[in-house]
C-alpha cells in the first residue's frame, strides 16, 4: 500500500493507493483542515486510524507528500503553516521506511501520466502528434509552475519543480498596465504573476475593475461577495453572465493566464503541450474557451506560428497531485528495493 499526500496551506488531502494490473487505484482518500492539527504526523495518524474505514490489511511500504515550496535536502518550511517537514523525522515517526517530500507541482507533473483521457479537457488542439517537453501551470490558492522534461531515450517525462509563479508580472496591454499600476499602489511593492493569476489574483482584478475602472457592483453582488466565497461568486456570476464586473474580471484573468502559459511554452519549447492544473481552470471552462486565453497564448510576435502548434489541456482530476505523489513513492521505493508494486500488480493480473 502507498500513502500519498497533497499538503496545502488550508487543507491536507491524503490517500491510500495500490496498483491493479499496473494502473494506479486510490483505495480511499480524505481531506483535513490543516489548521486543526499541530503536525503533519497528527493528520496522517487520524487518517490511518479512522475507525469508519476499518483496519488496514496491508502495511504502508512507501509514502510521498507534495508540498508548496522548494524542498531542500529533504526538508521544507511550509509558507502558510507553521510546519517544518523533515523526511527522516517523518519516516521515523510514521514508521514508513521509504518516505519522500516533493514540490506539489512536481507531484502534479508525475500525476499527469496516471490520468484517464476523460480527466483532461483539450482547450487548444495544436499538433497532437508532436513529442517533447511539457509545461504545467496551476492557478489555485497561489500559482504553481513546473517543467516536464521529455527524455526520448527512456520515453519518460521528468517533472522539475519551479517557483516561476513568483516571477515579475509582465503587463502586455494598456489595461494590464493600469492593473499593474493599481497593484503597485495597493500592495506597495513588487508584483508577481501570482498576484494576478490565482484566487487572490481574481479578487485583485475584481477590485481594480470596480474601484479604478468604475464597473458597477450592484447591491446583490456586494452582499454575495461579503457573505460567500468571493472567488466562487466571481466565477459563477462571470460564467453565467449575471454580472458584467465578474465577467470582465474573468476575461482579464484568462488573458493573463494565457499570456504566462504562452511564456512557459516559449521558455521550454513545450512541443508536448501546456497543462493547466489547480482548482480554478476546471471551473472556468466557458471563459477559457471564449478566445481571451487563446489569443494571449499565441500572441508572441514572430513566434506566434509556433504557439499555434502547441496543445493546451486542462486537468479536470482534482486528485492529480495525490496520484503523482503515489506514483513517485512507488517509483523511488522500487529503485531502492528492486521490487515494483506496479510491475508486480501486472504479473499478478
Amino acid at each position: 500500500m502507498i500513502l500519498a499526500g497533497d499538503v496545502g496551506g488550508t487543507k491536507v488531502h491524503l490517500a491510500l493507493c495500490t496498483f491493479e494490473e499496473g494502473k494506479l487505484r486510490i483505495v480511499r482518500d480524505r481531506k483535513f483542515a490543516a489548521n486543526e492539527f499541530a503536525t503533519l504526523k497528527d493528520v496522517v495518524d487520524r487518517f490511518l486510524d479512522d475507525p469508519e474505514a476499518g483496519r488496514m490489511s496491508e502495511k504502508v511500504i512507501a509514502a510521498c507528500f507534495g508540498c508548496p515550496g522548494p524542498v531542500r535536502e529533504g526538508r521544507i518550511q511550509l509558507t502558510n503553516l507553521p510546519w517544518l517537514l523533515d523526511t527522516r523525522e517523518l519516516s521515523q515517526e510514521l514508521d514508513i521506511e521509504h518516505l519522500f517530500l516533493i514540490n506539489d507541482l512536481e507531484a502534479n507533473g508525475y500525476g499527469i501520466g496516471e490520468l484517464d483521457a476523460d480527466s483532461i479537457f483539450t482547450l487548444h488542439e495544436g499538433d497532437r502528434t508532436a513529442a517533447g517537453h511539457r509545461a504545467l501551470i496551476a492557478a489555485g490558492t497561489g500559482l504553481g509552475q513546473a517543467q516536464l522534461i521529455w527524455n526520448p531515450m527512456t520515453r519518460r517525462f521528468l517533472p522539475l519543480a519551479s517557483e516561476g509563479g513568483h516571477a515579475d508580472f509582465a503587463a502586455r496591454t494598456p489595461l494590464e498596465i493600469e492593473l499593474l499600476q493599481y497593484l503597485l499602489r495597493e500592495l506597495k511593492g513588487r508584483i508577481s504573476w501570482e498576484r494576478v493569476i490565482s484566487g487572490l489574483g481574481l479578487q485583485n482584478i475584481y477590485k481594480f475593475l470596480r474601484d479604478e475602472k468604475k464597473l458597477e457592483e450592484p447591491q446583490w453582488l456586494r452582499e454575495r461577495m461579503e457573505k460567500e466565497d468571493p472567488n466562487a461568486v466571481i466565477g459563477i456570476c462571470g460564467e453565467d453572465g449575471s454580472s458584467e464586473l465578474c465577467a470582465e474580471t474573468l476575461n482579464l484573468f484568462a488573458a493573463a493566464y494565457g499570456a504566462q502559459a504562452g511564456n512557459m511554452a516559449l521558455s521550454l519549447l513545450a512541443a508536448g503541450g501546456v497543462y493547466l492544473g489547480g482548482g480554478i481552470a476546471p471551473k472556468l471552462l466557458k471563459t477559457l474557451q471564449n478566445g481571451r486565453f487563446r489569443d494571449a497564448f499565441v500572441d508572441k510576435g514572430r513566434l506566434s506560428p509556433l504557439l499555434h502548434t502547441i496543445p493546451v489541456r486542462v486537468i479536470l482530476e482534482q486528485r492529480c497531485a495525490l496520484m503523482g505523489a503515489a506514483a513517485y513513492a512507488e517509483m523511488r521505493a522500487a529503485e531502492i528495493t528492486g521490487h515494483s508494486e506496479r510491475v508486480g500488480s501486472k504479473s499478478a493480473g
